[in-house]
C-alpha cells in the first residue's frame, strides 16, 4: 500500500558506478604476499618476530664484525678476497630475496621496480669497493620492508579479526538434545542452542522470549542490545547471560557478516585518486631516475676536468637509493586501508578508498526523514471516528485491509488494533498508487489512505488535514467520511547532535521526505534543520538534488534503505542507514552505517577528512625529504647513509603516520 503522506521504502538496486579501475584485482584478506602491481610489501609476514628478522640479524652481526675488523680491530687476514667474501656473505641473507624479486619483476616485464633500484645500488657499491655501505643499504631496506609488511598484515588482520567473529562449530537441537556440527553445514530451519557468552555463527530468528546480545563486532556499539522473540539476530553477535534458541534463516555464506566481510575485503580494489596517481607516477618516475642516475655517472666526464668514475658512480648509486618510491607506494594505500579499518571499528563500512576521498569533500548532506532522522517505528497517536460509525468495527475493517500491506503504517495499525478478524471478508481489494487502498465490504466501499484518496472519489470531509501535525490516515465507508488515525514515529536520540556536528564541519543540511510538509517542518524545526521539504515524490527529490548540483557542490544522500535509486545515482556519496537487516542497502550504497545512528554520518565525514590529511602528510613528507637528499646526493654531499634514511627512514615515518588513524577517537 502507498500512502502519499508518508515515505514508502522501496529498496531498489542502484546503478551507480565507482571510480574503480578495470585492471584492479580483488584484494584477499589473507595476503598472498603480492599486491599485483609489481611490489611486494608483505614479505611473508608470518611467524615470530625473531623468524621475521633472523636474516637481518645475521647480516647485521656480520656487518658489525666486518666494520670492527676494518676500523677498530685490524686483522692481517681480513683483506682481499677474504674481506670481499665476508661482506658478500653478510649481504646474501638480506640481498638474495631482493635479487630474486628483481629477477621475477623483470621476467614479468616490470624492469624498473624498487627491487631493481636497490640491486643496482648495492651491487654498484660492491663494484667500487664500498662493501660495508652496500650491505648496510640492503640491510636497512630489508628491515624497512619487514616493518612495512608487518604494518600491512596487521591492518588487514585487525579488520578481519574485527569482522569475522563466527565460530567454526555450533550446537543445534536434535530430538531435544544439543549436537555439535560445523557451522557451514547447518541447514536453514535448524535451531541453534546458544549458551551464555557464545557467538552466533549464522543469521536467524530468536525463538526464546528475550535475550541480550553484544553487537559491537557488527555495529561498534558496546551497549548490549535486548532482542525479543521473533526478532532477527545476526552472525557475530555474542549472547548475554542466558541460554537462547535461534532458528536459522540464512545460509552460512549468505549471512550479513559474510557480506560485510566480503565488502571490506574488496574495499581496497576501489582506489582513491591519490593511490591511482602514485601508482602511475611510480611507473613513470622510476625509469626516469634510473636514466638520471646514468647521466649523473657519465655526463660529468664531458665537463669535469678531473673526472673520477668511481666518485661519480657512487653519487649515482646514492641517487638511486634515495629515489626509491617505496614510502609512497606502500604508505598511501596503507593510510586508506587504515581509514577503512577505523570506520569498520565504528560500525561504518566504506566500499572503497575512493569514497573516503569523496566524503571528505562533502558540502551538502541530504537526509531522508523516516528511518534516518526518526526511528521509522510508527505508533498510532490518536483515533478519531465519527459517532455515527461503530469505532471497533471500522478499526477491524481497516486492520484487515491494511494487513495486505507491509508498509510501516500497516504495522502500526495492526499493533494498535490487534489480531486480524478472520470473519471479515473483503472483496475487490485495489491499491491506488500514491493514494491508498479501497475494497468492498457488505456491498459498501471502504477507503483507507490519504485525503487525496477521498478527494479522488469525491468524498467530502469536515477537517483541514494541513492543521494535523502527524501523518494522517483517512477512512471512508459507504461514501462517507468515517474519521482518521494519526501516526507518528520518534526522533532518534542522536539526531539533534548529528545536525550540530554537521554544521560544525561546515556541511549544509537538507531534509527531503515524502511525508506531509507540516510533519517534515515539525521534525526539522526540532532538529534545527532550516531547509526541509515534504510531500515529495521520487522525481521531486531528484529535482531538489539537481538544484544543489547546479551550484557545483558535492552531495551525500542518506536514506534508511537506499529507496530512492535516482537520488542515490545523482549523489556524490550514497550513505545507507542499513541497520542490521537491509541486504539491499549493503549491496547498493557507497557507505553503510550499520547501527542506524545518524551521528555516524558526521563521524564518517571526519574519518574521511583525517584519512585524506594523513595521506597528504605522507606524500608531502616523502617528496620534500627525497627532493632535498636527491639534490645533496647529486652534488656529492650525501652518502649512502643519508640515502638509507631518505628511503627506509621516510617509509617508516610514513607508515607510523598511516597506522595512527586506527588509534584515533572519532
Amino acid at each position: 500500500m502507498i500512502h502519499q503522506d508518508i515515505e514508502v521504502k522501496n529498496i531498489k538496486s542502484k546503478p551507480k558506478t565507482s571510480c574503480c579501475c578495470s585492471h584492479d584485482e580483488p584484494v584477499h584478506t589473507e595476503s598472498d604476499g603480492h599486491d599485483h602491481e609489481g611490489h611486494n610489501h608483505d614479505h611473508n609476514v608470518e611467524g615470530s618476530l625473531f623468524q621475521l628478522f633472523l636474516p637481518s640479524i645475521i647480516s647485521l652481526i656480520l656487518l658489525l664484525i666486518g666494520i670492527a675488523f676494518d676500523n677498530y680491530f685490524p686483522q692481517n687476514w681480513f683483506t682481499g678476497i677474504v674481506r670481499i667474501a665476508w661482506y658478500a656473505i653478510a649481504y646474501l641473507p638480506v640481498g638474495f630475496p631482493v635479487l630474486k624479486e628483481a629477477y621475477e619483476s623483470i621476467v614479468k616485464g616490470d624492469v624498473f621496480s624498487e627491487f631493481f633500484l636497490m640491486c643496482i645500488a648495492t651491487i654498484g657499491a660492491f663494484a667500487i669497493g664500498q662493501y660495508p655501505e652496500g650491505v648496510a643499504v640492503m640491510l636497512f631496506y630489508t628491515i624497512g620492508e619487514t616493518f612495512q609488511g608487518m604494518a600491512v598484515s596487521r591492518a588487514k588482520s585487525s579488520i578481519k579479526g574485527l569482522l569475522d567473529q563466527r565460530p567454526d562449530e555450533v550446537s543445534i537441537l536434535e530430538n531435544n538434545s544439543a549436537v555439535k556440527v560445523k557451522a557451514k553445514d547447518v541447514q536453514i530451519g535448524a535451531v541453534i542452542q546458544l549458551k551464555a557468552g557464545e557467538k552466533l555463527a549464522l543469521d536467524g530468528e530468536l525463538l526464546s522470549d528475550s535475550a541480550s546480545f553484544n553487537t559491537a563486532a557488527l555495529t561498534g556499539e558496546s551497549k548490549p542490545d535486548t532482542k525479543k522473540k521473533g526478532d532477527t539476530v545476526l552472525a557475530g553477535m555474542i549472547n548475554g547471560n542466558t541460554i537462547a534458541e535461534v532458528k536459522v534463516t540464512t545460509a552460512y555464506n549468505d549471512s550479513k557478516l559474510s557480506k560485510i566481510l566480503e565488502l571490506v575485503q574488496n574495499a581496497t580494489t576501489k582506489k582513491a585518486p591519490a593511490e591511482l596517481f602514485i601508482r602511475k607516477f611510480a611507473k613513470i618516475y622510476t625509469p626516469i631516475v634510473v636514466y638520471l642516475a646514468i647521466a649523473i655517472c657519465l655526463l660529468p666526464m664531458l665537463f669535469v676536468e678531473k673526472y673520477v668514475f668511481a666518485d661519480w658512480l657512487y653519487r649515482a648509486l646514492v641517487f638511486l637509493v634515495i629515489s626509491c618510491p617505496c614510502a609512497l607506494v606502500i604508505s598511501i594505500p596503507l593510510g586508506y586501508f587504515g581509514g577503512i579499518g577505523a570506520a569498520s571499528k565504528n560500525g561504518i563500512l566504506f566500499k572503497g578508498s575512493n569514497f573516503l576521498d569523496s566524503i571528505s569533500t562533502i558540502q551538502n548532506v541530504v537526509v531522508d526523514k523516516t528511518g534516518t532522522m526518526t526511528e521509522g517505528v510508527f505508533k498510532v497517536q490518536e483515533v478519531i471516528i465519527k459517532p455515527e460509525f461503530d469505532k471497533d468495527e471500522i478499526l477491524k475493517l481497516v486492520n484487515v485491509l491494511e494487513s495486505r500491506s507491509t508498509h510501516p503504517v500497516a504495522t502500526a495499525i495492526h499493533n494498535h488494533v490487534g489480531e486480524i478478524d478472520a470473519s471479515i471478508e473483503l472483496k475487490e481489494i485495489e491499491e491506488i498508487s500514491g493514494h491508498g487502498l479501497k475494497a468492498i465490504f457488505n456491498g459498501k466501499e471502504l477507503h483507507v489512505g490519504n485525503f487525496k484518496l477521498l478527494d479522488k472519489f469525491n468524498i467530502s470531509y469536515d477537517i483541514n488535514p494541513s492543521t494535523i501535525v502527524y501523518t494522517t490516515i483517512a477512512i471512508a465507508y459507504d461514501g462517507k467520511f468515517a474519521g482518521y488515525l494519526t501516526i507518528a514515529d520518534e526522533i532518534k536520540e542522536d539526531a539533534k547532535e548529528t545536525v550540530a556536528k554537521l554544521k560544525s564541519l561546515g556541511v549544509k543540511l537538507t531534509m527531503l521526505s515524502g511525508d506531509k510538509t507540516n510533519v517534515v517542518q515539525f521534525v526539522a524545526e526540532k532538529l534545527g534543520i532550516t531547509k526541509a521539504f515534504g510531500d515529495l515524490l521520487p522525481e521531486d527529490k531528484v529535482n531538489k538534488v539537481n538544484e544543489i548540483k547546479a551550484k557545483n557542490e558535492t552531495i551525500a544522500f542518506v536514506g534508511d534503505g537506499v529507496n530512492d535509486a535516482p537520488v542515490i545515482a545523482l549523489s556524490t556519496v550514497g550513505i545507507a542507514m542499513g541497520g542490521l537487516g537491509s541486504d539491499a542497502a549493503i549491496e547498493t550504497a557507497d557507505v553503510v552505517i550499520q547501527d542506524d545512528k545518524p551521528s555516524k554520518i558526521a563521524m564518517a565525514i571526519n574519518i574521511g577528512k583525517q584519512t585524506k590529511k594523513i595521506v597528504w602528510q605522507n606524500i608531502t613528507l616523502a617528496f620534500v625529504v627525497k627532493a632535498f637528499v636527491l639534490i645533496l646526493g647529486a652534488g656529492g654531499l650525501a652518502t649512502m647513509w643519508e640515502a638509507v634514511f631518505a628511503d627506509v627512514g621516510v617509509a617508516l615515518l610514513a607508515i607510523l603516520n598511516a597506522v595512527r588513524i586506527q588509534r584515533m577517537k572519532f
